[in-house]
């Protein structure tokens, strides 16, 4: 069983059918999706069909909506009375790639009494992102999970998550923060900045492939739609094969193909995405 504890996030996601008018109206694609990058994990592994757990927090309105979101996963939702779900509105360029504006919300209140003991039944790995240390609020929940993990022998993967968020960092902060983990899953541009070990760094490399310490594989040729969820469905893919059996290219291939899958339809989580039109064309 796969632990994976972090954000819940509704993705509001705005993508441009032409010219951009500023202080104006442009015409545009708009969707609501579910998302959130430890989520959207969760539900990549619920998808390719391996045991997994969540364990997050979203606004007292939205467990059921959010539950039901995360197909073939056991997900452990609270419900905060006094703040909203997590929201990020994401503009979608020509490229498919995304520029992202963030209201953590409900997810800086998520805190370890929300992490009961049974979560951690049967668990073998534990994986977090980077998003649950950046927050003041919610780092003690992180290095308690990392501790807890330990203590029962599970393994330990991390995504840093945020170039952005890490640039704000001392990087021997970053370093002290992700020491324990067993796995790590920075982009190409975040393992230039942190310089993580080879031989615990899965590197994305986003239409280039992927590669892990002297493996590397390519990427499978498909036409992005969408890059928002690649990094999560790839950490998926890999740790879904990996803890079975720790091959590293079998993992690699498995992660790229994960990935593959979802750039190429709207939204950051598998198969029917759980679109709702907010506005724009269809």
């Amino acid at each position: 069983m796969i632990l994976v504890v972090g954000d819940v996030v509704d993705d509001i996601g705005v993508r441009p059918l032409g010219r951009v008018n500023a202080c104006s109206d442009t015409e545009s694609e708009i969707r609501m999706s579910p998302g959130g990058s430890a989520a959207n994990v969760a539900a990549w592994l619920g998808h390719l069909g391996v045991p997994v757990r969540f364990v997050g927090r979203v606004g007292a309105d939205a467990v059921e909506r959010h539950a039901a979101a995360l197909s073939g996963v056991d997900a452990r939702l609270s419900g905060d009375p006094d703040l909203p779900t997590a929201t990020i509105v994401l503009t979608l360029d020509e490229a498919a790639d995304r520029t992202m504006y963030v209201d953590r919300a409900a997810n800086s209140t998520l805190a370890m009494e929300h992490v009961p003991a049974d979560v951690w039944d049967d668990v073998t790995w534990l994986h977090l992102t980077g998003y649950t240390f950046f927050d003041a609020a919610t780092r003690p929940v992180a290095q308690a999970l990392i501790s807890r993990a330990r203590e029962l022998g599970a393994g330990i993967s991390i995504d840093p998550s945020s170039l952005g968020f890490l640039e704000a960092v001392e990087a021997e902060l970053v370093h002290e923060w992700f020491a324990e983990a067993d796995l790590l899953f920075p982009n190409e541009d975040e393992q230039g900045l942190l310089d993580i070990d080879p031989e615990r760094a899965v590197v994305t490399l986003g239409a280039a492939g992927a590669r892990f310490g002297r493996h590397g594989v390519g990427a499978p040729d498909v036409s992005a739609i969408d890059t928002t969820g690649a990094g999560d469905a790839f950490c998926a893919g890999f740790l879904g094969s990996w803890v079975s059996d720790e091959n590293p290219h079998a993992a690699l291939v498995s992660g790229t193909a994960a990935a593959a899958e979802c750039v190429t339809t709207r939204g950051a989580r598998p198969v029917a995405r759980h679109q709702e039109t907010l506005g724009g064309n269809k």
